[in-house]
């Protein structure tokens, strides 16, 4: 009780004091201080994200929900606002234009995640057929598809005769980060497939992939991810970020899981929420780097 507060005297009143008083003693404001006095990444750019969502200036907390190609007149306005001469502060515009870059495509990104997510898998659709098939074809290049409804799907981590029905939770964005995975990261995908094939260690990979792209996306709905993307991209994330962000996690918990030797699948849900806080704990770290790191990086 006493923290809130505290957190409600100290928004409300002691802070705009504070920094008033360092303003005047410096000469500087919030802003430039946060932009000069941190290097690029989480650490400044969640400063500088807190410092307008706290700001009493409409201009400024607006300039949160500006759009891409409006930012470099929204930090212009800003600079008028604070009064920032660009000759006595050369770096400022760039800083801050990075900041707004990063802070305003996350929402953008959620947002076209949100949209791949509602995306219903549609069987009649060739792009989406074509998708699952090529899928198929990456993980098991050596063995022909039957049929399009078949057990087979079953070897790749499929619940029924038709994955269609596994996708309704994640829509089109599950599939997606599966295609990806085993696109982009074709021998690490492989492999992971492999040790989900085994007779004793094994789980059912397109279904623990689906779970995993559900993780990714609440992470995402919630913020968490806000550090990772502020350090891994400089400037607008966009989607295949968030698609590598998915591959970090299904090899990772791969390997999570075949360290921890769980007894049975039937204990997944306990094993995944261990990996779940193993990864929030990991964002807490302002330096958090969330990047797919094969044998062959290191």
């Amino acid at each position: 009780m006493l923290g809130y507060i505290w957190q409600y005297v100290y928004t409300s009143f002691l802070r705009y004091w504070l920094k008033w008083l360092i303003r005047h003693a410096t000469g500087t404001c919030e802003l430039q201080r946060i932009c000069s006095g941190y290097k690029p990444g989480a650490t400044r750019t969640t400063k500088a994200e807190y410092s307008l969502q706290s700001s009493k200036n409409k201009v400024l907390r607006e300039a949160l929900e500006t759009r891409k190609d409006n930012l470099e007149q929204c930090v212009d306005q800003i600079m008028r606002e604070k009064d920032i001469k660009p000759q006595k502060n050369p770096q400022f515009k760039e800083n801050l234009h990075i900041c707004l870059l990063q802070i305003t495509g996350y929402s953008s990104l959620f947002i076209s995640v949100e949209d791949m997510r509602k995306e219903v898998f549609n069987s009649e659709n060739p792009e989406h057929e074509a998708m699952l098939l090529k899928l198929w074809d990456l993980l098991m290049p050596t063995v022909t598809l039957e049929s399009r409804i078949t057990k087979q799907w079953g070897d790749i981590g499929f619940q029924g005769d038709d994955p269609k029905t596994d996708f309704r939770g994640m829509g089109m964005l599950g599939l997606i980060n599966l295609v990806f995975f085993s696109e982009n990261y074709t021998k690490e995908a492989r492999q992971v497939l492999s040790h989900a094939n085994h007779p004793k260690l094994g789980y059912s990979y397109a279904i623990v992939g689906i779970n995993l792209t559900e993780m990714a996306y609440s992470l995402m709905k919630s913020g968490a991810l806000k550090p990772h993307f502020y350090n891994t991209v400089l400037g607008t994330p966009e989607l295949r970020h968030f698609h590598q962000l998915y591959c970090y996690l299904a090899y990772e918990f791969d390997k999570f899981w075949v360290e921890e030797e769980p007894e049975s699948i039937m204990h997944f849900n306990q094993y995944r929420e261990k990996f779940h806080n193993i990864v929030k704990t990991h964002l807490q770290d302002p330096a958090v780097s969330l990047v797919l790191k094969t044998n062959m990086d290191k």
